[in-house]
């Protein structure tokens, strides 16, 4: 059966992702196996191991067809969603059952459910991006341009997304009695109360933690480990307050469609400065930050050379 050519193209851009992923993962299988040991326990990776590795893996991302990573994007912000899900139920059930600071340390526990889904499914999260797609960049793999696009397809992909599960959310919730309108209100009231810098402040604080469980999730060498610094990384943010721009617009935009107090210009102020923070936060204070220090190849080269000579 003949194929046009862009569907050639397309057919041999998804070959080359596959092979890649593979290849990757049998990388990542030799390291580990080549993983020093003292007694029983495993050492842990040395940084500059971890940032070959993300930058690998975000050259991934790169080489991927624009639409699989689309695609990829939606998906993550359907997913993410379930942790609004997961908060609504327990604050429908719990509220005035509970002291509300009993109740705030029970939903930020929640809170880390979407993020479970979204990044051990290897769905495109647009946060983890502020630092895992700079790290090309910085180390001059690709321009400024692409990664420019490569944030606006996850970006606008977990977005529509997000939007997709704030409607049906918050269309089944209510009538199913599971989650009350009145929770929609609470958590999108508390993403839109706060001033512009305090909302920049926030989400720059969000993001650079989201950098760094990018960096932690990479560090790790089992799937155990990783669920646990996911739940410890996003529960900071959960019990924080802290802005993020994707499960925090599912959170306002389900106010806004079901609450009038909620004004689009509400959902675009946060939306604005959520997305601004987290950018800062995960470009400038682990991205540039970690490269500065391990991304130096002379640097690299002269202190292992000295490790070797024993000086």
């Amino acid at each position: 059966m003949a194929h046009d050519p862009e569907t050639l193209e397309q057919l041999r851009r998804e070959a080359e992702h596959k092979a890649a992923i593979a290849r990757q993962h049998r990388e990542n299988n030799d390291q580990q196996n080549k993983s020093e040991y003292v007694g029983d326990i495993v050492k842990p990776k040395e940084g500059d191991q971890i940032l070959k590795e993300q930058i690998q893996m975000a050259l991934t991302e790169y080489r991927r067809h624009n639409k699989a990573v689309f695609f990829s994007a939606i998906s993550g912000g359907l997913e993410i969603g379930f942790s609004l899900l997961l908060m609504g139920a327990i604050y429908t059930m719990f509220v005035g059952e509970m002291s509300s600071a009993g109740l705030e340390i029970a939903l930020a526990f929640a809170y880390p459910i979407g993020f479970i889904f979204v990044i051990l499914g290897r769905s495109e999260l647009f946060t983890e991006h502020t630092n895992l797609a700079v790290l090309p960049v910085l180390n001059k793999k690709v321009r400024v341009t692409n990664l420019l696009e490569l944030w606006g397809i996850i970006f606008v992909g977990n977005l529509i997304g997000g939007y997709l599960f704030g409607i049906i959310l918050s269309q089944m919730g209510p009538r199913m009695g599971v989650v009350s309108l009145d929770s929609l209100y609470h958590f999108a009231e508390k993403m839109v109360k706060f001033n512009w810098w305090l909302t920049l402040g926030s989400a720059t604080f969000a993001g650079w933690l989201m950098g760094l469980l990018s960096w932690l999730v990479t560090s790790s060498k089992d799937t155990i480990s990783r669920i646990f610094v996911i739940i410890l990384v996003t529960t900071v943010i959960g019990i924080g307050g802290l802005h993020h721009s994707i499960i925090g617009s599912i959170e306002v935009f389900a106010g806004l469609i079901t609450d009038p107090r909620i004004t689009i210009m509400d959902y675009l102020h946060f939306q604005t400065f959520a997305t601004l923070g987290n950018i800062l936060g995960g470009t400038v204070f682990v991205a540039v930050v970690k490269y500065s220090h391990l991304g130096n190849a002379d640097l690299i080269s002269e202190r292992f050379r000295k490790k070797d000579t024993g000086s």
